[in-house]
């Protein structure tokens, strides 16, 4: 900043300068006449020769300056200093005419000679201050032979033309300085008022840019959750029209069911991915940062996806370093898992390479595919929700356009650096730069245990009747015991009911978070004060807002969004029987 100052206070002193080049234009010629007496003609002429000589070196020095005014890497000090030479040398030439003034003792002369000086001296301040060394050598040039020349006469008149030039020096040199200040504060002023202004046009533009993206994001969202739907609903007509018909035969029930499996997982694919961008955007999705192995991270992502890769005939080769990183795995492999399944996606011929390399403190983890590759245009565009280069029919199967997008967001949260390097025909390179870690932790694999979940006690919340009845009646097909309610109030009363019958344990309270007269916490706050004891609770939701993930998250409760699928809600009732 004080260079840029210093830069705009040079840019000042050139630009006021005119005024005092004007003046040693015009005012010379009235000094050579009143002085024509006094000194000889060949000595004034001289005089006003050197004069306009200087004058026209200062005003190419300017001109050159101005040239090169534009150019960042020009340095203000020496050109202050030259403009600063310049003006001294032209004070000088004015002293002169101080010394010569008081050396003939003429009092006309003297009188005159003080009233050029004092304009000079006075008129110099607004165009000179803005360089103070400028302004303070040319007074000390312009007075110091007036000053000798008091101090070689005698009398107590010339004590007074000292006393004179010393208050006109004193109040001159003040005002310098309260001149320079006053535009060393204007200057960053105006720049603090560019800068502002620079930052708001940047806010608008992505203010724009994020209107724009929610048009398009809303319109494709709208899109895609309309076709699933859209067949879900005929699905669901032509069931009712063979039940119509009479009994339905069990392969075209299943037939129907597994279409209407498909339909729905596409739709919550969808709905989930919308509600992972979601939660990373509304901050409410935990880090939790560890020693991870790339041998483990890689051999784990092998597993996953080789036998996809080599299915579609492509060649997958996995290069891992025998590194830790500090990175959290979850998220990690999230990522990891989006830019392979891209890769695998859109790669035809070729293949797949997972490798690393190791940059200083840190380890970049590449994606290598031989796919159709992406234009420089769309760098910037692919990372977007719902864009997708290679997908105009927006065909699902091909992916929603949500996983790029999720990885620029979940690489954020994390503070890892995302880069893609891509010419188009000749594939992409997409890849994420982790710190490497300083401690690692071996960790032995831990076997999956599976616990048998029937014979639940469940205290189902929900007031919306058919999501009720429908979670009600796949417990029940589960070996569940279910003591449902539109509130908390009726789903207690169902179980004290149970109570009087015999034992009615309960294992657990699922309940959806938006209620009628209160939320899901407090509600499971209520069944809890009722039951007595802090059982295990799961909270359903399909409520995606920012304040509703804070306060779940928060809450430390699972959490299932609907559309729920039923092999999650299965794994959760494990993992909470578990608990």
């Amino acid at each position: 900043m004080n260079e840029v100052i210093q830069r705009n206070c040079i840019d000042l002193l050139y630009r006021q300068s005119y005024a005092v080049l004007f003046a040693n234009f015009v005012i010379p010629w009235p000094v050579a006449y009143i002085f024509r007496g006094a000194v000889s003609t060949q000595a004034v002429l001289g005089w006003v020769a050197v004069m306009y000589g200087l004058t026209v070196w200062r005003i190419l020095l300017a001109r050159r300056y101005f040239a090169r005014a534009n150019d960042v890497s020009l340095a203000p000090g020496p050109w202050g200093w030259q403009a600063s030479l310049l003006s001294w040398m032209s004070a000088g030439l004015w002293g002169v005419v101080g010394w010569v003034g008081f050396a003939t003792g003429d009092p006309q002369l003297v009188a005159f000679t003080c009233v050029v000086l004092t304009g000079l001296v006075c008129g110099a301040v607004p165009s000179l201050s803005a360089f103070p060394p400028a302004y303070a050598g040319s007074l000390v040039a312009m007075l110091a032979p007036v000053v000798v020349q008091c101090l070689l006469a005698e009398g107590e008149t010339y004590t007074t033309y000292l006393f004179f030039v010393a208050c006109l020096s004193a109040v001159n040199l003040y005002y310098s300085r309260v001149t320079f200040q006053t535009l060393r504060e204007t200057v960053q002023l105006r720049l603090e008022n560019v800068n502002l202004v620079h930052r708001l046009e940047q806010e608008r533009d992505r203010a724009q840019a994020a209107d724009q993206a929610k048009s398009r994001f809303l319109a494709a969202a709208s899109h895609d959750l309309r076709q699933p739907i859209h067949a879900l609903g005929l699905f669901v007509a032509g069931l009712a029209a063979l039940a119509e018909r009479g009994d339905v035969l069990a392969e075209k029930a299943r037939d129907v069911a597994a279409r209407l499996g498909a339909v729905i997982g596409n739709l919550s694919g969808l709905l989930n991915g919308l509600l992972d961008i979601s939660r990373l955007d509304a901050g409410v999705v935990a880090v939790n940062r560890e020693a991870v192995s790339l041998e483990r991270l890689f051999a784990d992502l092998s597993n996953e996806f080789s036998a996809s890769a080599r299915g579609r005939g492509l060649r997958w080769r996995v290069r891992p370093l025998p590194l830790w990183i500090d990175s959290d795995p979850v998220l990690l492999k999230r990522i990891l898992d989006n830019l392979l399944a891209n890769a695998v996606r859109y790669t035809e011929l070729g293949g797949v390479l997972l490798g690393c390399r190791r940059r200083g403190l840190s380890v970049e983890i590449q994606v290598f595919d031989s796919g159709p590759g992406i234009a420089r245009a769309h760098h910037g565009q692919v990372f977007e929700e719902f864009f997708q280069l290679h997908n105009p029919q927006r065909d699902r199967t091909q992916g929603l356009g949500l996983g790029l997008a999720i990885v620029r967001h979940t690489a954020r949260l994390l503070g890892h650096e995302v880069r893609l390097v891509s010419v188009e025909g000749h594939g992409s390179m997409f890849s994420i730069r982790v710190p490497l870690s300083h401690t690692a932790i071996r960790r032995q694999p831990v076997a999956n245990q599976r616990v048998d979940v029937n014979g639940l006690g469940i205290l189902v919340i929900d007031d919306e009747p058919t999501v009720l009845e429908a979670l009600v009646n796949l417990l029940d097909l589960w070996g569940h015991r279910v003591y449902a309610g539109a509130s908390v109030d009726e789903a207690c009363q169902r179980h004290d009911d149970a109570l009087r019958q015999g034992s009615a344990a309960v294992d657990l309270i699922l309940s959806d978070f938006r209620l009628s007269g209160m939320n899901g916490l407090q509600a499971i706050g209520r069944a809890r004060r009722y039951l007595g004891q802090a059982v295990p609770a799961i909270i359903i939701t399909g409520d995606t807002s920012p304040a509703c993930l804070a306060e779940t998250a928060a809450s430390g409760f699972p959490v299932l969004q609907k559309p729920l699928d039923a092999t999650l809600l299965r794994e959760a009732l494990n993992a909470a029987r578990a608990d």
